[in-house]
């Protein structure tokens, strides 16, 4: 614990500097416009962003993207506060008790609660990432072959099932995604797939085009297709949160938080969740549950508070098993991998230091979150009148040129393209597209290491659920799937009848 301290220590003493604070306070204020801007999501921010830091030093590309990461979770709740729209899915929960706060001429308290519980749910997260990164890095050495063909399926079968309404459609979005992850040269003896000849498709899909055209291009698509009317914003009262809130909700702060950090570790479910789950618990462990939906500052903070506590869980599968927990996480890990950090079970042998970098990371971010939420939220707010027929024009710019810069391909261009219109389909007929996302991020992890299991047992399948941890993910993904089938589903609502 005491060396974890001081490398926490050497980690936070490296980036105070002048070049890395203005970078802290740029990119803070980035994410949080992003995230305060209706339609445009986290995962869009770090995208972009990750195509715009690809020329710096490793270290500051990750704090920029970490801190655009927190932002924009935080600067969701400003729009579900003031106009009933979340920002970011995250801030869907948020949007119950915010807007009616600020119905009532509360909007400035809300907007301090909605500041306390991101910050403090953020720091909850930290210290959950500080302490388990290491003892999940030990645990993690013992996985094989076997044990990470099954966490990759359990990735996308979770994400499938807790990211939309009908699982049957995640399931379908996210084997879509294992499927586009299978084009190019495979990963073993760099046998061509569905490449029909072309050298550009032999080299398969580059991960970030393709997230920036499902998160990036789809959204302008969206935002087009929809054309949002301009917004009206309500009055503000005083932003500073009272201490008195803070203590009197110190439960529900604690509460959420661990469920926050506790769903980020749970491959590709995310910030939404962990904001509903949290929102649930604390409604029923309130004794006041009929002001939920009313204005209750118990659920605000709940929400708050999971969602960003999510943040730092959500890297700390990243960071051990390669394996995001997010949709914004699987983007920051390929960032990662494109800087030259490989993250993974070795990490806390070959860069130990590391961990506790992105733990220093996430403690400025959310001193810049803080330090806009106090002081910046009535200028920051105006963000929210500039028109939509303004802002896609720019963002489609961004995607463009940041896509096209990574390597200088006019194909990652049309990759970008081809996404961003797959996006926009699948968001038509409701089908989640994160299950997509995290199926080309796992595909290439899956399907090694089923080939390599199957190498080390002579083409047998049975060590794949007789060695306990592939048993217990094996045997796990079966309930979840069994489930949520529609006549199980039915057959459990009527015993509870």
């Amino acid at each position: 614990m005491f060396d974890g301290l001081i490398a926490f220590g050497h980690s936070l003493a490296s980036f105070l500097t002048v070049e890395t604070i203005a970078y802290v306070l740029a990119s803070s204020l980035v994410g949080v416009i992003v995230g305060a801007l209706p339609g445009l999501t986290a995962t869009m921010g770090v995208a972009l962003m990750t195509t715009l830091t690809i020329k710096m030093p490793a270290n500051i590309a990750l704090l920029v993207l970490v801190c655009t990461y927190v932002g924009a979770i935080y600067g969701g709740s400003r729009s579900a506060i003031l106009l009933n729209i979340p920002g970011t899915p995250a801030s869907a929960a948020s949007c119950l008790d915010g807007y009616a706060l600020a119905r009532q001429g509360l909007a400035g308290r809300a907007m301090g609660i909605a500041t306390t519980g991101s910050v403090l749910g953020t720091l909850i997260g930290m210290f959950f990432l500080a302490l388990f990164t290491p003892l999940l890095g030990d645990l993690a050495l013992k996985f094989g072959a076997y044990e990470f063909f099954w966490l990759a399926v359990f990735g996308v079968i979770v994400s499938a099932t807790l990211t939309g309404g009908d699982p049957l459609k995640g399931w379908i979005a996210g084997f879509a995604g294992l499927f586009i992850a299978t084009i190019g040269q495979d990963g073993i003896h760099a046998y061509e797939r569905f490449s029909f000849g072309n050298r550009d498709l032999a080299g398969g899909f580059s991960l970030v085009p393709a997230l920036v055209g499902a998160f990036g291009f789809a959204e302008i698509l969206v935002a087009m297709h929809e054309r949002r009317p301009p917004v009206v914003l309500s009055k503000l009262d005083s932003v500073i949160p009272k201490l008195k809130d803070v203590w009197h909700y110190r439960r529900t702060i604690a509460r959420s938080g661990v469920i926050g950090t506790f769903i980020g570790i749970v491959p590709g479910v995310g910030e939404d969740v962990a904001a509903w789950s949290s929102y649930a618990a604390a409604k029923r462990a309130s004794k006041e549950k009929e002001q939920f939906g009313k204005g209750s500052i118990d659920g605000l903070m709940a929400a708050e508070t999971g969602d960003n506590a999510c943040v730092p869980g959500a890297m700390i599968p990243v960071l051990t098993l390669q394996v995001p927990g997010s949709a914004p996480a699987a983007v920051l890990m390929a960032a990662m991998l494109i800087h030259g950090v490989k993250p993974g079970p070795m990490i806390m042998i070959e860069s130990p230091q590391f961990v506790y970098d992105v733990v220093a990371m996430m403690l400025l971010a959310t001193l810049g979150i803080l330090l806009y939420g106090l002081t910046l939220t009535r200028f920051l707010i105006q963000v929210l009148r500039v028109p939509t027929t303004i802002i896609t024009p720019m963002l489609f710019v961004l995607c463009t040129v940041g896509t096209y810069a990574i390597a200088s391909r006019l194909f990652d261009v049309w990759t970008m393209l081809l996404f961003g219109v797959l996006g926009f389909v699948l968001r038509r007929y409701r089908f989640p597209v994160a299950p997509l996302v995290l199926g080309i991020v796992l595909g290439d992890l899956m399907e090694k290491s089923l080939r390599r299991g199957l190498v080390l047992s002579d083409g047998d399948l049975t060590p794949f659920i007789t060695r306990p941890i592939s048993a217990v993910l094996a045997a796990i993904i079966v309930v979840v799937v069994l489930l949520r089938l529609p006549p199980v589903q039915r057959a459990l609502r009527r015993q509870v009848a």
